[in-house]
């Protein structure tokens, strides 16, 4: 058998697996096998039906940040607010690396691979890490993996100078246990009051089976907001006193937000403190959202700006997204941030990109009327974005390389 006609076969059975699952062709069908994304039409280049802007005469382009280094499997890149100017980035099986400022010099920071399935089922492994806001001071690194049962662990680790003995200093702050193999989200952040962010996905599967999306009393589905200033042994988390669900018999204390599908990287605008989040959708339609508190962002009842499954559906008290996109233009949206860098044109802009595509999108915040425009088309699959303490935003691609805006005249 020619190698078109294996991958055509596999790409049949892989849809036919996912059809009898009721899981969609999004991400994991496209990171399985990437062609499957253009051979069932999640991507149409030649027929887009879309409602972005096409910037024909832009004057920014793609470069690699770091020729010499080249990983695969990247899903995030942070820096460790500690003024070093490393950035910081982790691969999906559990080893974080970082990149010493202004070079390509590389150093292991910590491997948790032990801790993770290697075979990497579904949507699982390493999905997100952040550093405490004090560690310059107190050394604390907070990790979201999954474990070999699947459950999704948010756990706190502490630089203790020794790359070995990092790997023991783990302590559990949260675990969820997870029904299907995907939708787990994967982002944890603080936000500029202190307190940690999680994003947890629907619980997998395809159409949220259990309903997690609109019952406030599982985790699932959900941004949680969290105090872990004082975690210990005895005292894994605290509940922010001003948490929107305090007391309500209906909702989990820990929950900030919900109705999310699958909540594929969230960020904090550096300036104004606004929470952006890219949740992933089902058959059509991708969504940007801007978080509030107790916010209820629509799903199962919607996906997008309409209504799941339904012709009509009660739009009461659900929070619309800013952006949508149809299943013409990719299939599963990568959320990324706010510009804040050196490049004019792209200041003020939140910056994010469909894995599937590799298109990259910037919604311009300044009239809040949130037009998408197309600024580029990357020929890789993008899992993330990354943004250093300058306001910098970098692309983690699938071909193992890091990119940077760069400016056409520039070079």
């Amino acid at each position: 058998m020619n190698s078109k006609k294996t991958i055509i076969f596999a790409s049949i059975m892989i849809v036919t697996i996912f059809l009898v699952l009721s899981i969609p062709v999004d991400y994991l069908a496209c990171s399985i096998i990437p062609m499957a994304c253009n051979f069932f039409d999640v991507v149409d280049d030649d027929n887009q039906l879309n409602d972005s802007i096409e910037v024909n005469n832009i004057n920014i382009e793609l470069e690699v940040a770091f020729p010499e280094i080249e990983v695969g499997n990247m899903v995030y890149l942070t820096t460790s607010n500690d003024e070093s100017g490393r950035l910081f980035v982790a691969t999906r099986e559990g080893i974080i690396f970082y990149i010493e400022k202004d070079s390509n010099d590389v150093s292991l920071f910590v491997d948790i691979r032990d801790k993770i399935d290697q075979g990497l089922p579904g949507e699982r492994g390493l999905l997100g890490f952040t550093f405490d806001p004090n560690y310059v001071d107190n050394g604390y690194f907070y990790i979201y993996y999954t474990d070999f049962d699947g459950t999704s662990i948010i756990s706190r680790f502490e630089n203790t100078g020794n790359i070995d003995s990092r790997f023991n200093t783990e302590l559990k702050i949260l675990q969820i246990e997870q029904p299907y193999s995907n939708h787990n989200g994967g982002s944890i952040d603080f936000g500029p009051d202190g307190y940690l962010y999680i994003a947890l996905g629907d619980g997998g599967s395809g159409g949220d089976p259990f309903l997690n999306g609109q019952n406030g009393n599982t985790l699932l589905g959900s941004i949680l907001r969290i105090d872990v200033s004082k975690s210990s042994k005895d005292n894994l988390y605290q509940i922010p006193n001003d948490n929107p669900f305090i007391d309500n018999d209906n909702f989990r204390d820990e929950i900030w937000a919900y109705g999310l599908r699958n909540p594929w990287r969230m960020s904090f605008d550096m300036q104004t403190g606004k929470l952006f989040v890219g949740d992933v959708g089902q058959d059509n339609f991708e969504e940007i959202n801007i978080i509030e508190k107790g916010g209820n962002y629509g799903w199962n009842i919607m996906e997008g700006n309409n209504c799941f499954n339904n012709e009509t559906c009660n739009r009461e008290n659900l929070i619309m997204p800013i952006v949508e996109y149809s299943h013409n233009e990719g299939c599963s949206v990568t959320g990324g941030y706010v510009y804040h860098g050196e490049i004019d044109s792209l200041k003020n802009k939140y910056i994010f990109t469909d894995f599937c595509s590799g298109s990259i999108w910037a919604i311009d915040l300044i009239d809040e009327q949130y037009k998408k425009e197309r600024l580029l088309k990357g020929p890789f699959q993008i899992p993330s974005l990354g943004q250093d303490d300058n306001g910098e935003v970098y692309i983690l691609s699938f071909d193992g390389r890091i990119y940077k805006f760069a400016e056409k005249d520039a070079r």
